[in-house]
Parts: C-alpha cells; structure tokens; sequence
C-alpha cells in the first residue's frame, strides 16, 4: 500500500473541461470550495443515472450497477442535499423512491421481486428512513410517507426472522430459489439492527429497541460480531454447519452499519452499554484506515473489489457522519478521519473526460484509472460529510420530524397512511355537505314509506 501524507488542509483537483485544464481548490473549511467541488462529484454520480431516459426504469442507475445500489446512491444525493443546501436532483430523488415501492409499499417491486435480497430491501429502507430523519419533503397525501415505507421494511425484513435455523438470523436471500439463501450474512441482519435503532429513536417505540437488541445478540452468538480486544464485525455464517464456521471478511458498511446503530440506541436510551459499544466499534473501525485515509481493506490493496464493494466506503462515509451527530465522544476521531479522507478522495477526482472522475484508490497521486457509480459515491459522501457538525442531528417524530408512518406498516393490504388520514377542513366541509344530503334523503323516504 502506498502511504499519502497530507501537507496541508488544502488539496488542487485537477478538472479538463474540453481541451483546457484548470484547477478547482478544495478547501474542508470552506463551504464554497466544498460547494464548487461536490457539485461536480454529484454531476458525475448522475451521469449514470438513466431513469429519465426514454424506455428505462425510474429509479435505477446503468448496467452493471444493481436495484440495491441505487437504493444506496439516492441515499448519496440526499445527503447532498442535506448537507451541501442543493435541491438540484431532489425531483428525481422524490421519483425515484416513490417508483420503486412496489405494490405493497415494501420496496419488492414486481422487477425486483424473484431477485431480491434482504440487504438490497434495506439499502432502500435505510434511505427512506434518512428522509423522514431529514425532513426531506413529504410524498403526496395520496402516496405512501417515508416513515411509513421505512416500517415496512423493517416489519418485512422482520417477519423474515429465522429461529428454525441457527437460533435465529435472516437470510442473506429473500427466496429460496436464489443463491445464497443458506447464508446468514452481517449487512442483511445489521441493517435490521440498524433500522430498529433508527426507528426506535423517530417514534419512541421500546418495542424496536428490543428488535435491536435481539438481532445484536443473535450477531454476537454466532461470532459474526466479536467482543475481544477489538469489536469486528465479520460477513456472515452459513446454515449448513449451524452456523459454526465465520466468514472473516471485513467490510466497512458492515462495520458501520453496527456502529451508527449502537449510537442511535445510546442517543435514545443513554445506556451505559450502548456508548461501551459505539465506542469500541469506533476504535476498532481504524483497521479501515491508512495515515487516517480510508479504504476498503478486505479487497482495494489485492484490486480485486467488485462493482458492489466499491460502494461500500460511502455507506460508512455516511455512517460516521451520523455517529459522529450522536455521540460527541466520537467526533474528535471521525471529523480527523473524515477530513483526511476527503482531502485524500478529493485529489483522486481528477480523471476521465469530464475531469472530475473519482478513483478508488485514495492514496494514489491522483486518479488510479478506475471509475463507477461506487467511485462517485465515495468520494461524494467522505466530502459531504465533513459539514456533518454543521447541520442539525437526526430528527425525531419529537423535534421537527414530520413524517407519519403505522406500526402496521407492510403488514396490511394497502398503506393507511394516505389521504384518507390526511383531512383538511375543505374535506370536513364536503363530507359534511354529502352527510346532510344523505340524511334528507333517507328522512324523505321515510316520510314517503310512511304517507
């Protein structure tokens, strides 16, 4: 591995526009440098989107990129917005998540539905959830709400709980005919653990902190998540040894997901344990870190990460910045990790055509030659992140969030938070009308039966 040591809190991304090459400065402490430079990331993100494209499927992004990285890259772009004040792509990311509900608003959409996993459901869950923490617009009446869509999720996911096998756990897969359904993997139950600390803290309810607690528990048992010296969290265990047998790849969104997790419940709860383990997953989140310069440790140094695993930093990008929101021990270590880090993927964002391609490689000196939607989301997430500080934590249901969301979500026919629920006083007034002209009449054919 090549070491990249920073000089400064300054760093000059090479753009080509055409023929001419100029060079935009990226300044961590200033909010137009940031501006300037995210935009151009995001641009490149979009540049793989083809939802708008005639015959193609809002919502998703180009081959080879899958349903469940889309989930994660529209995740991207609404931190964009959050954090960088930019609404340009929030009518597609309004689109894009309300397209691909589903008939059951549980996002298994009829193109989804023979293929999908359990962790590809939650990526889509897990951003639906981060809009109604963010406030982002609601959904019209007539559709169903963030908070809503996150619940049923999580009530799918849920009802998919495991215990003939193992003692309990999901399933990597959704259906049985798919590969990998004898597969207990980490990202598939931590993003359960992960959104029932979520909602746990928008809507008060204890009965998602037992859910959370459940899943950690069962994770710990079957050793997928340690308690050594150091708290790792490994890729998942296979029913076909009772679950016996670790697969010791480390990710960095598993890690993550864990690790926001646990700070949601102690930002909730304020136990003691939950703050133990935010901070020992933290200090054991450095095995992903080089010179404070993250990378994917499992498969950058060998080359040999997928177009998935590529993606992988931006989710913990993402779930460091919420951590860090939560936990304030934790912020002296994130932010110097998060502002390396940006420095660093910063100067890999000089490649391609358009002058701004991220690479993978952050330690590179400049852009390595690779290049995908995982690149983009990266890059933009690690950069976004560093104003995680500047803005206000997640909402609850308490301070300032406003979606409204069932208990019931996923387990009913059909949503029953829409507009039904959602009475003006011009409604009142019309129902009132039709009650009185239905009240005449049936005085008037009583009047009628009787003469």
């Amino acid at each position: 591995m090549v070491s990249f040591k920073l000089s400064s809190a300054f760093l000059w991304t090479t753009l080509y526009v055409t023929s001419k090459v100029t060079a935009v400065e990226l300044d961590i402490d200033s909010f137009e440098s940031l501006e300037n430079a995210t935009s151009l990331i995001a641009y490149g993100l979009m540049d793989y989107y083809t939802g708008d494209q005639y015959g193609k499927t809002v919502g998703m992004f180009s081959d080879p990129y899958y349903w469940w990285e889309a989930g994660g890259a529209w995740g991207c772009i609404l931190d964009y917005w959050y954090y960088m004040d930019n609404d340009t792509y929030n009518d597609q990311f309004m689109a894009a998540m309300l397209h691909q509900t589903g008939d059951n608003n549980d996002y298994i959409p009829l193109n989804q539905s023979t293929t999908e996993g359990n962790d590809d459901q939650a990526f889509w869950g897990i951003a639906a959830m981060t809009a109604a923490e963010r406030n982002f617009t609601n959904p019209p009446e007539d559709k169903p709400q963030w908070l809503y869509l996150a619940q049923a999720v999580f009530n799918t996911m849920a009802l998919r709980w495991d215990a003939a096998t193992c003692g309990g756990g999901l399933r990597w897969q959704i259906f049985v005919w798919n590969s990998g359904y004898d597969y207990k993997n980490s990202v598939s139950n931590g993003a359960l653990f992960h959104m029932a600390a979520r909602l746990a803290r928008y809507t008060g309810n204890s009965s998602y902190t037992d859910w959370a607690e459940k899943v950690f528990e069962w994770m710990s048992d079957v050793n997928v998540i340690t308690d050594n010296d150091y708290m790792f969290v490994y890729d998942g265990v296979s029913i076909d040894d009772n679950c016996t047998t670790v697969t010791k790849y480390q990710w960095t969104y598993n890690q993550g997901l864990i690790l926001a997790g646990c700070a949601y419940l102690y930002n909730f709860t304020g136990q003691d344990i939950w703050h133990h383990r935010t901070l020992k997953l933290l200090n054991s989140s450095s095995v992903f870190f080089n010179n404070s310069i993250l990378y994917e440790a499992a498969c950058q140094p060998a080359g040999t990460c997928n177009n998935d695993q590529r993606s992988f930093k931006a989710y913990f990008s993402r779930f460091l910045g919420a951590t860090a929101q939560l936990v304030p021990e934790t912020r002296s270590t994130i932010m110097h990790w998060i502002n390396s880090s940006a420095i660093a993927a910063a100067q890999s964002c000089s490649g391609g055509t358009d002058g701004h391609t991220c690479g993978t490689n952050w330690f590179a000196d400049g852009w390595d030659g690779m290049y995908g939607l995982g690149e983009q989301m990266a890059a933009l997430e690690i950069m976004v992140n560093t104003r995680a500080l500047h803005k206000h934590g997640p909402y609850t249901a308490n301070d300032g969030g406003s979606s409204q969301g069932n208990g019931a979500a996923g387990t009913e026919a059909h949503a029953t938070n829409l507009s039904p629920l959602h009475i003006t006083a011009g409604s009142r007034a019309a129902a009132g009308i039709i009650t009185a002209v239905i009240g005449i009449s049936i005085v008037a054919c009583a009047l009628w039966l009787v003469f």
